[in-house]
């Protein structure tokens, strides 16, 4: 090669490695722009770190009692809406105006519609296989939302295949099959854009998957690498020198060890939460579900590491710490929950934290620098399963009274609080900066549990192996008085925490569980929706209810909220589902179908009926 080709080619690389490096950053920092704008709603969580709160005050607490309807879309799909739309301007999507961008349950079908005219611009209607996708499907239908970045829009498909939509036109830019229903796994998550990547997960953890996150490339969908949940140090992408666990080494193999024989290989451990991104650390935080099976005499040891916290670098997927928050879990305490990011003060010190809600009933807050534990405080006061979390050990002090493990197979433990709903789900929490508080949805139920002896491993069959049963906290917790004079009753509150003193501010009782997500305002608003249907605004200082209204349907989904034409807007989706409607979602309204249904959720029918409709609101 002569000396002018060499120079030639020496250049070529330089620019294409000048573009690649151009692409990554412009894709990170576009979706951070459009998180800054509160016109729009680009990343799932509404930011980067996971706040679920909006800069828009022209809705706010003086004038909420005339917030009204301003228009409404049906999805033509009557199952569980989990989830929120994303709004994008012309800049990003090509096209003239400002575009929504809104999924259904499955069949997952995709719709972008004009904000001027609010038509439908296109639909994406994926093929899938119902028969091989929907009986593996644990929970219900349900489908948690859409990601976006560099022009495209992510959906992650039931059957596990990841699309890229062109958001101008929906055609598929690419796809690539992130699972295989066959063995039990399937998808409900949103894709969460970071940087060049594409982070997704997979759910299977009732159907012994072990299962991984994923990050994949966001210009051709080429896998990067994908991190298990349990299993050798290789596959979950641990250094065991550099990985720590509340500031100390995890050791080699800290997974392997604390399983017994090949139990790890049908582990569990889903990974289907929402998730944020620090961009300093360029770190992103998840939590891993409960492990397989639910019978925990089957699975002696901690299970590292389900039911934990990880921090993982994003372009390479090493995780940095680890904290297992149920070792050893017995209850079905996924800790799949959100995590929210915060520079607050905890404890006297300026804190770069990560707050989490989990199913276990603690709030924790840790340092996400390096994953200490600095607060652990329970947020139900119907939680017994355990005294408390010890602060040296991180590990809870269960109560044997309470433990199936403990009390043995084909054992009926009662009166275990919570159930396995948790005392919180997948309804993502919000916060509010201007009143340094969390706004948590929460469960108020109870339950009795029994493993069951003799259960196999099949691949994609349940891998259960537990019968459960779930009733109304207050039949064995003390609570509150509910709102129409009966005491204990409910099922469900909506709180707001304190993350630095680990406290609950204050308290509204539900009737039902509070399965949808929450919005904060810079208008000191707080909307969240309820399973009989309401939409509810309530003011964020003293939880005080300002505004409510019936929607078609029992609201599972997330609130959202943009501005367009000089107006701001909040939508929700309305279609009752997910695990704490799924007996009103499928129709089956028992108190003993094979997940646990809760009694008292059959009473849903008198209150709401099927449905999948986002409904839009506005001020006059």
């Amino acid at each position: 090669m002569n000396k002018v080709s060499l120079t030639r080619n020496l250049k070529a690389i330089v620019t294409l490695f000048l573009i690649i490096g151009s692409s990554t950053v412009l894709a990170n920092e576009e979706v951070k722009k459009l998180n800054d704008d509160p016109n729009y709603w680009a990343f799932p969580g509404g930011n980067y770190w996971n706040w679920r709160y909006t800069e828009l005050d022209q809705i706010n607490k003086t004038n909420a009692h005339k917030i009204q309807a301003a228009w409404t879309f049906s999805t033509g799909v009557l199952r569980g809406h989990e989830g929120g739309p994303l709004v994008l301007p012309a800049a990003a999507t090509g096209l003239p105006h400002d575009t929504l961008y809104i999924h259904a349950a499955f069949p997952n079908n995709t719709f972008a519609i004009n904000l001027d005219t609010l038509e439908i611009v296109w639909e994406y209607v994926p093929v899938q296989d119902y028969d091989e996708t929907v009986p593996v499907m644990c929970c219900d239908t349900v489908n948690r939302g859409l990601g976006y970045g560099d022009g495209k829009i992510l959906l992650q498909q039931a059957d596990t295949t990841l699309v890229a939509l062109d958001a101008k036109t929906g055609e598929v830019v690419w796809s690539v099959k992130n699972g295989d229903p066959k063995l039990g796994q399937t998808n409900t998550n949103a894709p969460h854009v970071m940087k060049d990547k594409v982070i997704t997960g997979i759910s299977g953890g009732e159907f012994g998957v072990r299962c991984w996150v994923n990050a994949y490339n966001l210009s051709d969908g080429k896998l990067v690498w994908r991190a298990y949940s349990m299993g050798p140090d290789e596959d979950m992408l641990f250094d065991p020198e550099k990985t720590t666990v509340l500031g100390q080494p995890v050791g080699k193999d800290s997974s392997l060890n604390s399983w017994q024989g090949d139990q790890w290989k049908i582990g569990g451990g889903a990974t289907w939460g929402w998730w944020p991104y620090d961009e300093e650390r360029n770190a992103f935080y998840y939590g891993t579900g409960n492990p397989s099976t639910w019978n925990p005499v089957i699975r002696p040891g901690d299970n590292k590491w389900s039911m934990s916290i990880l921090s993982r670098d994003v372009d390479t997927g090493v995780a940095h710490w680890v904290y297992q928050m149920t070792p050893h879990d017995e209850w079905d305490y996924d800790g799949v929950n959100e995590m929210i990011l915060v520079d607050i003060e905890v404890k006297g010190k300026d804190t770069k934290a990560l707050v989490h809600f989990d199913r276990n009933g603690f709030g924790y807050t840790l340092d996400r620098t390096n994953g200490a534990l600095l607060v652990a405080e329970k947020f139900d006061p119907a939680v017994n399963w355990a005294t408390h979390v010890d602060m040296k050990t991180g590990r809870p002090q269960v109560v044997a009274q309470y433990s199936p493990g403990t009390n043995g197979e084909d054992v009926n433990t009662t009166n275990i609080c919570p159930a396995a709903l948790g005392s919180k789900d997948q309804q993502p929490a919000a916060y509010s900066p201007r009143t340094k508080l969390f706004y948590v949805p929460t469960n108020h139920v109870c339950m009795n549990y029994e493993p069951v002896s003799g259960g196999e491993y099949v691949a994609g069959q349940p891998y259960i192996d537990a019968v459960l049963s779930m009733f109304p906290a207050g039949r064995v917790s003390p609570g509150q008085k509910f709102a129409n004079n009966e005491t204990n009753s409910n099922l469900g509150n909506f709180i707001a925490w304190d993350a630095d003193k680990g406290k609950v501010i204050w308290t509204i009782p539900e009737r039902f569980s509070v399965w949808s997500g929450a919005l904060a305002t810079a208008g000191d608003l707080v909307f969240y929706g309820t399973l009989d249907g309401y939409l509810k605004a309530v003011d964020a200082e003293t939880g005080k209810l300002l505004w409510d209204f019936k929607t078609p349907s029992g609201i599972v989904g997330n609130v959202n909220s943009w501005g367009h034409a000089g107006k701001q807007y909040v939508g929700v989706l309305s279609g009752v589902g997910g695990w704490a409607g799924i007996g009103m979602a499928a129709g089956l309204i028992n108190d003993t179908d094979g997940l646990g249904a809760v009694g008292g959720y059959k009473d849903l029918s008198k209150y709401t009926r099927l449905g999948g409709v986002l409904s839009v609101f506005s001020l006059p």
